[in-house]
């Protein structure tokens, strides 16, 4: 049975009450039998979270016998790096949880969509520190750092080739070169990085697939395992892409993928 559990013990860091947006949160989606964990963060353009890419998407990775949890993040006008603690979290307490629903506590993965695959990167390739935590906060002492990430359509730069609404979502309006240069993935990747799986479609009209690609390019001078699939026609926030014929190929070889990896 899926249940939602609050992220943060009492109130959460950098909570604004006058904010209007519900208390950071995952939805457990459980599966028996299940030997990994992926968390799943639906896109939005850190504006709000696109329901086809979040609930729809836990209940096929179930189908492929992987457990998932879908994260209820805080977006803007919270800013960076308050998404990122939520995930960042979420991955803990992913972790914590292992032994209550059988999976593998070293095979938590990340998976998201846009600007939700920003931040399923960002927490995968920058050092981005949590908020220091009661001493006696049990999930505190488990990596944060997802094991995997499957990437969908995700914003990865802040340079030239961004979404302007999920850089001005994330980093506001007025940010600076050097926050540009701190949040742009690709710039951030180093040694030992974790494996990814990346999808797009060359004719992207909202996220370009030099997203993509830039970050396949940092992946591979970094020798870090990486699959890369380019489609060649779909609009951007496809989801499942269950109408498009080619496309819609990218959730079982993800799949297939995070089986090779013992998910």
């Amino acid at each position: 049975m899926n249940r939602t559990v609050q992220l943060w013990p009492g109130t959460p860091p950098a909570w604004d009450p006058t904010i209007a947006q519900n208390i950071p949160s995952m939805t457990l989606f459980p599966c028996a039998n299940a030997k990994g964990a992926v968390l799943v963060l639906p896109g939005g353009g850190y504006q709000y979270k696109a329901d086809h890419e979040g609930a729809p998407v836990a209940q096929r990775l179930n189908d492929a016998g992987i457990f998932a949890a879908v994260l209820d993040y805080r977006v803007a006008p919270y800013r960076a790096p308050v998404p990122q603690w939520d995930a960042l979290r979420a991955l803990q307490l992913l972790r914590l949880m292992s032994g209550d629903y059988g999976y593998d506590a070293n095979h938590v993965a990340i998976l998201g969509f846009s600007a939700g695959g920003h931040l399923a990167a960002s927490v995968a390739y920058l050092d981005i520190p949590l908020p220091e935590m009661p001493a006696d906060d049990p999930a505190s002492a488990c990596a944060a750092r997802p094991d995997a990430a499957v990437l969908c359509y995700p914003v990865i730069t802040m340079g030239a080739f961004t979404h302007q609404g999920s850089r001005n979502n994330l980093l506001g309006p007025d940010s600076t070169d050097a926050q540009r240069e701190a949040w742009s993935v690709e710039r951030q990747v180093r040694d030992g990085a974790t494996p990814a799986f990346l999808w797009h479609t060359s004719d992207d009209g909202s996220v370009p697939v030099q997203n993509s690609l830039m970050l396949a390019d940092a992946l591979a001078a970094h020798q870090t395992p990486f699959a890369l699939h380019i489609w060649p026609h779909g609009h951007h926030g496809l989801g499942l892409a269950t109408e498009t014929t080619d496309v819609r190929q990218w959730m079982p070889l993800a799949a297939e993928w995070l089986h090779s990896l013992d998910y």
